[in-house]
């Protein structure tokens, strides 16, 4: 009864997430924008939560422990938490300046571009999806669960940190999704934030899970194939 609960009570915090996720997002695209009269915000915006919603129904069904993890937001490790701070700079940047872009006519990207970009948010996503699926230990939070063993397949065969090139390719497309140039260029920014929080992550999986120390021998990269 009480793993019901749990599973309960993790969909309906993810619900509620997923809710608040698009309201205060979508403030931060169309407030700035002054309109919502913003095809590309509309576009983006159900490139991004339509995947959401279906891999919550995914994991509700088939991974409710996994869905519980995802849920968990409290770091313990200084290093995270002072990455975690920085981020929520960086996404509140990314967000609104896009609709300052629209408003006042900065940029102009062509459509076909707009698209493809969107495409790269879809990619982006669908490599988060394919993690959840090959590893589910993966948590929101750094940490090592009783019973966690070192994934090698999928996604792990191609670089050590799967997810957060997903989150690369969802981010670095997303301001050129919302139509602006002007966001592009910051939207890097979260390639070094991401590489910190993999090198920090790495010192506590190799101390502590077995078998982590001869997976990074064996897949050499942690976030770029062939690069890093």
């Amino acid at each position: 009864m009480s793993e019901k609960r749990s599973t309960a009570s993790s969909a309906i915090t993810s619900i509620i997430r997923l809710v608040l996720g698009i309201v205060f997002i979508g403030a931060c695209l169309f407030w700035p924008a002054g309109t919502f009269n913003y095809w590309q915000a509309w576009a983006w915006l159900g490139s991004l939560f339509i995947p959401m919603t279906v891999s919550f129904v995914y994991l509700f069904k088939n991974d409710p422990a996994l869905l519980e993890r995802r849920v968990r937001t409290k770091e313990t490790r200084t290093e995270q938490k002072w990455i975690i701070a920085l981020s929520t700079v960086y996404f509140l940047v990314i967000f609104l300046l896009p609709g300052f872009d629209k408003r006042y006519g900065w940029s102009s990207v062509p459509a076909w571009l707009v698209l493809l970009a969107d495409l790269g948010v879809l990619a982006g996503y669908g490599l988060y999806i394919w993690v959840l699926r090959t590893n589910s230990f993966a948590s929101r939070v750094i940490e090592v669960e009783q019973g966690q063993k070192v994934i090698t397949t999928g996604p792990y065969a191609l670089v050590r940190h799967p997810m957060y090139l997903g989150m690369i390719l969802l981010m670095v497309s997303t301001p050129l999704a919302l139509g602006s140039y002007w966001a592009f260029l910051p939207s890097f920014a979260l390639i070094p934030m991401l590489a910190a929080r993999a090198k920090n992550e790495e010192e506590l999986l190799t101390n502590e899970l077995a078998g982590y120390r001869e997976y990074t021998q064996k897949t050499r990269y942690r976030l770029f194939p062939g690069i890093w």
